[in-house]
């Protein structure tokens, strides 16, 4: 089951029935099934708070991945700041849409063992992100 929940923001806009089929099927594509995920929507706050909580890290991020697997079922919270969402979409000239949909898939991508901190994984992430953006039916 996904959830999806929103703290101290109004919930963004997104059609849910679709967003968890296409979660479902990006998820499938790497061998795996969706077990209980989470995501919660929240400010700039509420994400530097949970960052400095559990990561000890003393800065904003777009979203923050708690991985909860268990073999090849994805279990997980998501968190993500809707303020950096919308600062990242203007950086890098995006629709805040994409960029939401870019972050939303961007933690399952982690949940399926794909990183983004090492030698060459952030570009291994990014080409990951697009193919499951294409994924997505608009």
């Amino acid at each position: 089951m996904i959830t999806y929940q929103a703290e101290g923001v109004k919930m963004p806009k997104i059609r849910k029935r679709d967003t968890t089929a296409w979660i479902r099927a990006v998820a499938a594509s790497y061998g795996k099934t969706v077990g209980e995920v989470g995501y919660l929507f929240c400010d700039d706050e509420k994400i530097l708070e949970v960052n400095n909580e559990y990561l000890g890290h003393d800065y904003y991020t777009d979203i923050i991945t708690f991985d909860y697997c268990e073999g090849d079922v994805l279990n997980g919270d998501l968190v993500i700041s809707l303020d950096t969402v919308r600062t990242n979409a203007e950086q890098f000239k995006k629709s805040y849409e994409e960029e939401l949909h870019r972050v939303i898939i961007h933690g399952i991508l982690h949940l399926c063992g794909i990183n983004d901190k090492g030698p060459g994984e952030r570009e291994i992430m990014e080409a990951a992100e697009n193919r499951a953006l294409a994924m997505r039916v608009q």
